[in-house]
């Protein structure tokens, strides 16, 4: 039978999905390996054949793994949360629930049919609620932690309460907002909640802040500075402004450091690396503050301390030593002193100044180094070291994200400043001695300094470090790290995202209740802003938060009006209440004590913390509770099914070692048992106590929870830190959400620990997979995402480590990425009149000098070799059917141009044409020959005839001329055993070294040796299927069942072991050399010695043609190399 790649290869992709071929096992003695592709977003366009390249190439990775006897964990799924989803709905009206899943059944549809071994039991979507729960879950971590500079990591914001309650704010290094507030603890404690809620927003890791931001209003939405070109949108091309706006940021910056370092530990490509370290920016400098000129000025040794923010200007500046260059500063246009700077006369340049630059992107305002423009507001300010009045002006080059949004301007050293003070006529003063400036700066560091007071004959070191000290001296300045990469926003003011688990009480962001998630996407009647601005989810009727019954906090007092912490001070006061929870189980004093215990729970401790992160992961193997209610009493962690009660045991607790031992014996009355540990123990050995903790569990009976109603709440607890507490709220209270959802990149910041546990309803994944799987092994994607997704990928992860919720500080060890797929676009050329305007004239490409014109890319489906379909062009564009064609020998020749493959171009391929005339085998196999898989290729089908062809006679190896299925069963041959070998130990190489293309030529050479040998010998065959199956896997299914092999288990087989014995060459053709000068070569065994070798030489009657009959004086002989004779 001949090769009928459609049967085939439909009859083993619904194998492999009936029989789960390719589901990874979660426990076995295999060593792991994790293969991950970049997830695609399910587009309604469906893939073209650029999309499945580093899927192929990840697919045979995965495959040759698992025939090298790893358990490969290989995943798919969906980033379907997006801007395009929701643009459709906006204009059709239609959920973007519904597109989404029309769009993912097509994608589904297309990946199966190209025959990837994905383990779908593991599919995930961004855009489900049981997905996105766990995204707002770790949001909520985020909101709830601070980072500590000292300890170099992310801390719990319960051990910041506790450090303010103890030691107010001294003695606290964290990456904060800078306006913090210096407080004692007695202080602190006087705060209201809202104060306190409102200090703590300044560290935790998520945050509000106003921001400047591209705001595009036609869209509704902030947009990347990559998303903006020219003023306006890349999607839709509306117009863009910078705007102001209060938006939820991330701190990535506190992990800047650790994402430099984390580079040098990780196998990516270096040009990557590279723009990530270009991104992060770490700049080493300092801080100087310049006076604004019309502040109170003592002198310039005067203290700067407690001067009025209003009245500074800080510069952040790595050239600290040309501060004696400074001849102006530059502000960006929206810096917060602008207007306060801005005097009535320049008031009218300013305003109009700032209106322009809003019309930019900040990348756009980056990039455009030519332009000079800016505006002098003015004002003045004075140098600190020099006593000089400079102006201050505001310029778009400057950018208010960076550093602190103004710099020193010193022309001599600086280009654009350079520029700029030429442009406007401003001082240039030279300020090293051998700097040459007449024609443009010199940011030399050599020389010694001129012009620049107390530096004068210093060098760069030494004059940096004395201005720095000056500085610090006089409070001016200070030194300083700075990095360009700024804080994330977090905030999408559209619909199609994962809602953030906030609400609002007195203007300050609280968490919702973890009980409460997901938070689910409501319904609204448009997905456009409101008329009054407010993002979508502000069209939501009724959407508010509204606490439950035991979130509302009750009175503080017990009965007596005592707080029952007082009374607890003493141990005859705690014995007494110990006989009121005896004596009062059904009186109103009971219910009373029960409010009071809801009402007092303390802030965790460090201790706490640690364990519970061990605890909530399921370590124990059971159900436990944080915080409970007993009666009067805080359980620190209860198990509620086996009666066991975890307490921790240190300087937290007012009770005494007495007064413990009254509080087991109240809590061994309610039925439980009581466990204590030391802080110490926990924080030193907590697996020990873990283990501890496992086995009391294991040890106790499972109780009837319905009969326990009166002894325990079933409440779980809110402790403060998350956010401040609902005191005063009434039981309908509602509060607003925020109306924001998350951007782009939340989803896809975590998603591959998902895949690790991807069914877990309990936790985002359980700590036995995170330990089993660890990290990502092998990533695929594209570069493109560099300074976006692979960087928050790597901060999401590092921080998921500071809490212990996952194993490895980077989540993947090596990423490649792979070359894109360049699609051949086509065009036809509209005729331009003399007023500049369109025509419906089109003109041949041919002829195209000989008038003005202007190209529109066309249908590449509707060209052939060039040559336009005219009639197919009419009905695909209706607009010109009445066109006049100016055509070239009776032909509309189109033009031809490599670029980007997008829908917008007109030039996609559609895989599933070439799946229907080639093959999926046929598909792979090309994409993989098309060239290097890193680098970029133009898309042409010139050669994949030549791959189905070598499928075909691949297939043909195992047949007859009949094309019977036949193979022997003999010895194969030496020739053959050679040309197996030479494919294994080739394939091997080039698979490890991801160098797929020359595996595909390789086994073309490998098919036309075993075809001119004519071999047909199982041994060898059967080796060669198993080493092509990760490239072609449908045919070789095929042949490997067809050679008597159990359906199915071609996937788990052992990839053929190279043996070097079989390449050994048992011959060799010696040159033969007479007088130096090579006549002729001779084929001898290899095994012969010297001696052996001159008598055959000597015996052959070639050799004696040349020697006529003269006898030689001298025969050397290099034994597997050459002879020479010398007459």
């Amino acid at each position: 039978m001949d090769y009928q790649f459609k049967d085939i290869e439909k009859k083993w992709q619904k194998f492999w999905a009936d029989n789960q071929t390719f589901k990874a096992e979660d426990k076995t003695t295999k060593p792991k390996y994790y293969v991950l592709d970049m997830f695609p977003y399910p587009s309604g366009a469906g893939l073209h054949v650029g999309h499945p390249l580093g899927y192929i190439a990840s697919d045979i990775f995965a495959r040759y793994k698992r025939l090298k006897g790893f358990n490969v964990l290989h995943p798919m799924g969906y980033d379907s949360f997006g801007l395009p989803a929701e643009q459709y709905a906006i204009q059709t009206g239609q959920h973007p629930v519904v597109t989404t899943e029309d769009n993912i059944a097509t994608y589904r549809r297309q990946l199966d049919q190209i025959g990837f071994s994905f383990d779908w039991s593991r599919e995930v979507r961004t855009s489900s609620p049981d997905y996105y729960k766990w995204t707002q879950w770790i949001f909520m971590q985020l909101f709830n932690s601070w980072y500590n500079k000292d300890a170099d990591k992310a801390e719990s914001i319960a051990k910041l309460v506790k450090h303010f309650e103890q030691n107010g704010s001294a003695g606290i290094n964290a990456v904060c907002d800078e306006e913090i507030l210096s407080f004692t603890a007695d202080a602190w404690k006087v705060m209201s909640n809202q104060e306190q809620q409102a200090e703590l927003l300044k560290y935790r890791l998520t945050y509000l802040r106003e921001s400047t931001v591209n705001w595009c209003a036609a869209l509704g939405t902030v947009l990347a500075n990559d998303e903006v070109k020219d003023g306006f949108s890349e999607r839709g091309g509306y117009p863009v402004e910078q705007k102001k706006m209060m938006q939820w940021s991330m701190r990535i910056t506190a992990y800047a450091d650790r994402l430099l370092k984390g580079l040098d530990t990780i196998d990516w490509p270096e040009p990557l690396k590279e723009m990530q370290r270009n991104w992060i920016g770490k700049s080493v400098g300092a801080l100087v503050r310049f006076r604004i000129s019309d502040f109170p000025f003592r002198n310039l040794n005067a203290p700067y301390d407690n001067e009025p923010t209003s009245k500074v200007i800080e510069v952040f500046t790595t050239r600290a030593d040309t501060i004696f260059g400074t001849t102006f500063l530059v502000l960006a246009p929206e810096h917060e002193l602008v207007a306060s700077l801005t005097t009535p006369e320049q008031k009218g340049d300013i305003e109009a100044y700032i209106a322009q630059a809003k019309k930019k992107s900040e990348l756009e305002r980056m990039a455009d180094a030519k332009t000079v423009s800016g505006a002098f507001t003015g004002s003045f300010a004075i140098n600190p070291v020099s006593g000089e009045k400079v102006q201050i002006w505001i310029a778009d080059y400057v950018l208010a994200g960076y550093g602190t949004g103004a710099v020193m301007a010193v022309p001599s050293g600086d280009q654009r400043d350079y520029l700029f003070a030429k442009h406007y006529n401003l001082p240039i003063i030279q300020i090293i001695d051998i700097q040459k400036i007449e024609t443009e700066a010199d940011p030399t560091k050599e020389g010694h300094y001129v012009n620049s007071g107390f530096i004068n004959g210093l060098t760069y070191k030494e004059a940096t470090a004395a201005v720095v000290a000056k500085l610090e001296e006089i409070g001016a300045g200070k030194a300083k790290v700075n990095f360009r990469m700024r804080d994330a926003i977090f905030g999408r003011q559209r619909y199609w995202g994962e809602p953030v688990p906030v609400y609002f009480k007195d203007d300050l962001p609280h968490l919702i209740e973890e009980k409460d998630l997901p938070l689910v996407l409501p319904e609204v009647d448009k997905y456009l802003p409101t008329e009054s601005g407010e993002p979508p989810l502000a069209r939501a009727e009724g959407w508010k938060y509204k606490p439950g019954a035991s979130s509302v906090a009750p009175s503080k007092s017990p009965p007596g009006g005592e707080t029952l912490a007082a009374r607890a001070d003493s141990n005859e006061d705690t014995a007494h209440l110990t006989g009121i929870y005896r004596e009062a189980a059904d009186s109103a004093l009971y219910e009373q004590l029960k409010d009071f215990s809801s009402d007092n729970r303390k802030n965790p401790t460090e201790a706490e913390d640690v364990l519970w992160q061990l605890l909530r992961n399921n370590q124990t193997g059971h159900k436990i509770r944080r915080q409970h209610a007993i009666d009067a009493y805080i359980a620190d962690f209860v198990s509620l099914q086996k009666g066991l009660v975890i307490e921790l045991d240190g300087h937290h607790h007012k009770l005494n070692k007495e007064a413990d031992n009254i509080r087991t014996e109240a809590l061994n009355h309610f039925g439980f048992t009581v466990i204590r540990f030391t802080n110490d123990e926990v924080l030193n050995n907590s697996q020990k106590v873990i283990e501890q903790i496992k086995d009391k569990l294991d040890s106790l009976a499972d109780r009837d929870l319905s009969k326990l109603s009166d002894t325990f709440t079933k409440s779980e607890v809110q402790v403060s830190p998350t956010g401040g507490d609902l005191e005063g709220a009434s039981a309908d209270a509602a509060y607003e959400y925020e109306l924001s959802t998350m951007p782009g990149w939340a989803g896809s910041s975590w998603y591959w620990y998902r895949y690790m546990d991807a069914n877990n309803d309990k936790e985002f994944a359980s700590q036995e997979a995170i330990t089993y799987w660890k990290d990502v092994d092998l990533y695929i994607g594209g570069s493109e995402h560099a300074t976006g997704h692979l960087l928050y990928s790597r901060f999401w992860n590092k921080f998921l480590k500071d809490l212990n919720l996952v194993i490895e500080e980077e989540p993947f060890k090596k990423l490649i990425n792979q070359g894109m797929i360049q699609g051949r676009s086509n065009f036809v050329y509209r005729l331009i009149d003399e007023e500049g305007r369109s025509t419906n004239t089109l003109i041949s490409h041919g002829l195209i000098k000989q008038y003005k014109t202007s190209p529109l890319h066309v249908d590449v489906n509707i060209v052939d070799n060039e040559v336009l379909n005219i009639n197919k062009f009419k009905e695909w564009r209706p607009e010109y059917a009445d066109a006049e064609f100016i055509l070239e020998n009776g032909k509309y020749i189109c033009g031809v141009e490599v670029e980007k493959m997008s829908k917008s171009k007109f030039n996609v391929v559609n895989p599933d044409d070439l799946i229907e005339r080639y093959g999926a085998d046929t598909l792979r196999m090309y994409e993989m020959f098309l060239g290097p898989l890193e680098q970029s290729k133009p898309w042409n089908t010139n050669g994949i005839e030549g791959v189905f062809k070598f499928l075909r006679k691949f297939w043909r190896l195992f047949h007859n001329d009949a094309w019977e299925f036949s193979v022997s069963t003999n010895e194969p041959s030496k020739a053959e055993l050679k040309s197996l070998h030479k494919i294994i130990r080739k394939v091997e190489e080039d698979v490890e070294r991801f160098s797929f293309n020359t595996s595909v030529s390789s086994f073309m050479i490998a098919v036309n040796e075993l075809t001119d040998l004519k071999c047909n010998n199982k041994a060898i065959l059967q080796d060669l299927v198993v080493i092509l199956s990760p490239y072609a896997p449908h045919i070789c299914e095929e042949l490997w069942t067809l050679l008597g092999n159990e359906a199915g288990t071609l996937s788990y087989t052992a990839f053929p072991k190279f043996n070097s014995a079989y390449l050994v060459e048992d011959d060799f053709a010696y040159p033969i050399s007479i007088n130096g000068k090579t006549k002729l070569n001779l084929n001898m065994p290899l095994s012969l010695e010297p001696k052996d070798i001159e008598a055959m030489v000597l015996a052959s009657a070639d050799v004696q043609k040349y020697l006529d009959n003269k006898t030689p004086k001298k025969i050397i002989v290099v034994k597997g190399r050459i002879v020479n004779i010398v007459l």
